[in-house]
Order: C-alpha cells, then sequence, then structure tokens
C-alpha cells in the first residue's frame, strides 16, 4: 500500500523553467504523485515537448511561455496559472541562468551582473511573491521553493555573481518559511551539485572538467533531473506538514568530500 501522505491527488503544483532538467524532473515527481501541473518556460518547443512527456501520467498539464525576470509576465501567467487549473499549493522557482563560463570578478560588466540577477534573484522574487499571496487568499497552506546552488555555499570563484543570486535564494527561502509559517506555508530550498541540464552540458562535456570534478562525487556520476522527483513530492505532501526553512543538497556528497 503506499504511503497516503505523498498522494497529491487535488493538488496544483507551478514549476518555473520545468520544460528540462531539473524542472521537468521535479515536474514528472508530482505529476506522477497525483498533481495537476502548470510549466513555465521561455522555448513553446520544450515546453510542448515537456507536455508531451508528463502527459501520460494522466494529469492536467499547463504550459506558458513565461520570462521570470519581466514583472507583469509574470503576474499574467500566474493569473492564467490560477483561472485555468484553479489553485496552487506548490510553487517551485526553478528558473535559471548561468554565469556563462568563469571569469575575473574585475572582469564581470554591470550588464552581466544583473543579466544573471534578473532571472535568478528578481525572477524568484517575482514568481514566489504571487504564488504566497494566491496561497494566503487559499487558506490551505502550501509549499515555496526556490532552486539554489552549491554555489550559495561554497566558495565560487570567478563566478560571484552566479553565487550571490543563489545564496539570496537560500536566504529569502528561510525569511519566507518564518514569515508564512502562520498560513501553514512551508518554504525552502534546494542545493543541486553537478546536474546533466542544458546549462551544465559544455562543462560536463568538456574531458579535463569531467577528468577534474568526477573524482569529487562520491557516487561517481553526475546528477539527473529525475534525482529531484522525490524532494519535489516530499515538500508538497503532508508527509512535511512540520518541515520548513531548510536546504536541502542532492549533489551525490560533492560538498561533503
Amino acid at each position: 500500500m503506499a504511503f497516503k501522505p505523498f498522494d497529491l491527488t487535488g493538488k496544483v503544483a507551478l514549476v518555473t523553467g520545468g520544460n528540462g532538467g531539473i524542472g521537468l524532473g521535479i515536474a514528472e515527481g508530482l505529476a506522477q504523485a497525483g498533481a495537476d501541473i502548470a510549466i513555465w518556460g521561455t522555448s513553446a518547443q520544450k515546453n510542448d515537448q515537456a507536455r508531451a512527456q508528463l502527459e501520460p501520467t494522466g494529469r492536467r498539464i499547463l504550459t506558458q511561455v513565461c520570462d521570470v525576470g519581466d514583472e507583469q509576465a509574470v503576474k499574467a501567467a500566474f493569473a492564467e496559472t490560477v483561472a485555468k487549473l484553479g489553485r496552487v499549493d506548490g510553487c517551485f522557482a526553478n528558473a535559471g541562468v548561468s554565469g556563462r563560463g568563469a571569469r575575473a570578478f574585475t572582469d564581470i560588466t554591470s550588464e552581466e551582473w544583473h543579466r544573471v540577477l534578473r532571472i535568478n534573484l528578481d525572477g524568484v522574487f517575482y514568481t514566489l511573491r504571487e504564488a504566497a499571496q494566491q496561497m494566503v487568499k487559499q487558506g490551505t497552506g502550501g509549499a515555496l521553493v526556490g532552486t539554489a546552488s552549491l554555489a550559495a555555499i561554497e566558495g565560487a570563484a570567478r563566478s560571484e555573481h552566479y553565487a550571490a543570486t543563489k545564496g539570496g535564494v537560500v536566504s529569502l527561502m528561510r525569511a519566507l518559511a518564518v514569515e508564512y509559517a502562520r498560513h501553514g506555508i512551508r518554504a525552502h530550498s534546494i542545493l543541486p551539485g553537478w546536474i546533466e541540464t542544458n546549462m551544465t552540458a559544455d562543462a560536463i562535456g568538456n574531458s579535463r572538467f569531467h577528468d577534474n570534478v568526477m573524482p569529487r562525487i562520491p557516487m561517481r556520476r553526475w546528477g539527473t533531473g529525475a534525482d529531484f522527483s522525490g524532494i519535489g513530492v516530499y515538500l508538497m505532501s503532508s508527509a512535511a506538514a512540520y518541515h520548513t526553512g531548510d536546504t536541502f543538497v542532492i549533489d551525490g556528497g560533492y560538498a561533503l568530500f
């Protein structure tokens, strides 16, 4: 018999950047557990592919083109999500961009700094602000989750702009956990290690990088989007009803070694 608290039937989850990688892994786990899913992404083609992958679960799947760095676009997309799916019980602010390769801190331009902050921090803020408001209105609690990175807790030299955004996400989620606990709303951050995604493809595909990094991963493999399905289900489920303000490191043991 399945563990009943993990049954998400009747729940609705929003996953930004949910059309690939970690986001799609989260979305697939949630759909398999019974949740209806809204996916936001900037590529209509990838959104269509994600919907086709999730539709066999039998859940309602809504895909929307949304640039989370655009405040008005987020407001419009969120309103559409609620109008079409009725509610939002879990919001996974997962959309993000990389720092476009290592560069000295003094070589990071103002434009590059703000490009990364626009999506990785502003986008998380816009998305979770809408979600928190909706969850309070619903009055039935919920889960707010931000995808951060090991860069939030390690010294990410030559990627200070990326690290700053991910450290900001961790602090934001802790603050939300305290502010919204009275409403039954829980908040957490997920810190992935080296995961096979479009964002990391160049690094992981580099033989020198592989030979330097792989020996530092105790599990001796790169992570995949599917490795995040379980944590997504847990965080949205009633099994996590008394668990809030945490940071979940999912990295195959990299940070320990």
